[in-house]
């Protein structure tokens, strides 16, 4: 019987080991100008930012981190003694990161992630509407130094229209990508205000084993709350 316990144990640890290599996320890191510090991998667990592996440099910008990743999601390359960090899609296998101490958190190559690479596509094209909405918003401040009404009518109509668009893209965007986690992610960070029926459309598209991920769930919950909320 102890024998048998014993097999059983050694069998659950072989298994447990299998599951953490099969979702290891290896981080490598090279920060360019750097010679000694320290850096943290940092996730939200819950509403708190905590750091899940750490190590220090000294002499070289090469570095490494780990972490088990059971879902894809947000990961941040935080640095000691300072408030920057770097923030990525994390997912299971090798995530490059390239910077350099001097541009850390404003300037950076991230590959290895495909959650991140699409994350990076959407947030190209909603800066070139960002770009467009501050064009109006000069405009529109010309117009009523001005004392220009049908200007500042007509500048109002057009805010309101690419305001429009630009939902309508991040919602087409989710659901063009509903086999990849960025898609829950969208909803939740970007598509908090839009209708219901919108972020519905997003959850009910996604496969089923995103809407087990970690955003799925949590953009499942989000939904209920409103719901709840609007009753």
């Amino acid at each position: 019987m102890k024998k048998l316990i014993a097999l059983v144990l050694m069998g659950l640890i072989v298994y447990s080991c299998a599951k953490e290599e099969e979702n290891l996320m290896i981080v490598k890191g090279n920060i360019t100008g750097l010679r000694k510090g320290k850096f943290y991998l940092q996730k939200q667990i819950d509403s708190l930012v905590v750091s899940v592996d750490s190590v220090e440099v000294n002499g070289e910008s090469n570095f490494i981190l780990k972490d088990i990743v059971e879902s894809p999601e947000m990961y941040y390359l935080a640095m000691d003694k300072s408030d920057k960090k770097i923030p990525f899609f994390g997912e299971k296998d090798t995530v490059y990161i390239k910077s350099s101490l001097e541009k850390f958190n404003f300037k950076y190559l991230i590959d290895g992630s495909e959650n991140q690479d699409l994350l990076d596509d959407y947030y190209d094209f909603i800066q070139k509407f960002n770009g467009q909405n501050l064009d109006l918003q000069k405009a529109y401040w010309q117009a009523q130094m001005s004392q220009n009404t049908d200007s500042v009518t007509l500048i109002e109509n057009q805010q309101k229209a690419l305001e429009k668009r630009k939902y309508l893209y991040a919602i087409n965007y989710a659901i063009n990508h509903k086999d990849k986690e960025v898609s829950p992610y969208i909803a939740l960070t970007d598509l908090v205000n839009a209708n219901t029926v919108w972020l519905d459309s997003i959850y009910n598209s996604l496969n089923p084993e995103i809407k087990t991920s970690k955003y799925g769930e949590e953009l499942k919950n989000f939904i209920i709350k409103i719901k709840v909320a609007e009753e």
